[in-house]
This record gives C-alpha cells, sequence and structure tokens, in this order.
C-alpha cells in the first residue's frame, strides 16, 4: 500500500497544530521548520485540510493556522479520504460487481478485506492519540505494536 505524501504531510501538520497550538495560531513556517516539510507543499496541504473544515486561518502578523475540531474528532482514515482520494489497493476494486479478468476470482475478496482492515485502523486513530503517541515515544516509552 502507498500512502500519498499530502496524506503523510497532512497528519504530521495536524499532529503540530494539536501539539503547538494550545497558545494560538501557528504559522506555517514554524510547522514546516519542526516536520521537516517543504514550506511551499505545506501551505497547499493546510489550505486543503481548511477547505475541508480540519483547520481554520487567522490573517495578520499574529495569525496562523488552527484546528477547527477537536484533535480526538478528526481521523487519520479522514485525512485518508480528504487527502489521498479514494485510490483502492487494487484497480477491482474501484469497479462494482464481479472480477472483470475471470469469472472465478477469489483475490477480489481478500484484497476488500485487506481494505476494510486497513480503514479500519486509520480511522479508529485520531490526531489525540498520535500526539499521546508522539510524547510517549519522546519519553522513552515503547509502543506496543498490535496486530
Amino acid at each position: 500500500m502507498h500512502i500519498p505524501m499530502q496524506v503523510d504531510y497532512g497528519v504530521r501538520a495536524l499532529v503540530d497544530l494539536a501539539a503547538n497550538g494550545g497558545e494560538g495560531p501557528v504559522r506555517a513556517t514554524d510547522i514546516s521548520k519542526r516536520q521537516g516539510i517543504p514550506e511551499p507543499y505545506l501551505v497547499q496541504v493546510l489550505h486543503s485540510l481548511r477547505k475541508r473544515g480540519l483547520t481554520t486561518t487567522q490573517r495578520g502578523p499574529l495569525g496562523g493556522h488552527s484546528l477547527a475540531l477537536e484533535p480526538s474528532d478528526i481521523s487519520m482514515g479522514m485525512v485518508m479520504e480528504y487527502l489521498g482520494g479514494t485510490q483502492t489497493m487494487v484497480g477491482c476494486l474501484d469497479e462494482q460487481g464481479d472480477c472483470t479478468q475471470s469469472s472465478a476470482c477469489g483475490q477480489r475478496s481478500v484484497w476488500l478485506e485487506v481494505e476494510m482492515a486497513m480503514q479500519a485502523v486509520l480511522n479508529s486513530k485520531s490526531i489525540a492519540d498520535l500526539v499521546e503517541r508522539d510524547r510517549l515515544t519522546e519519553n522513552g516509552a515503547e509502543l506496543a505494536v498490535r496486530p
């Protein structure tokens, strides 16, 4: 599976906003430096997130970007849907109905199951969860990976 760079940058920007936005709007320049995201690309990502209602923008010398929702209300699945589009793992999952390659395709149901499991994991992880994971990792805690 391929995660589009725009999704990766979007998640990192949202986590940064959640972690650093407690005292007001956060400048794109600061997010760019902390996250290692090229600023021109980050500005495009932040614009897309604002259009989808996940962030707000305040202009002016004290302006910047803020979360429009609580971090716990923004899932990775939302970011994937909003920034990554609806591209499926395998082309046949885009099409409704039976496999066009074979009259008896057992793979399609397996790929669909994998995709549904992936979507369930992404929908179960919020930006707040990622902020907490970052905090634990910074403090030297090891995170258990559950299958």
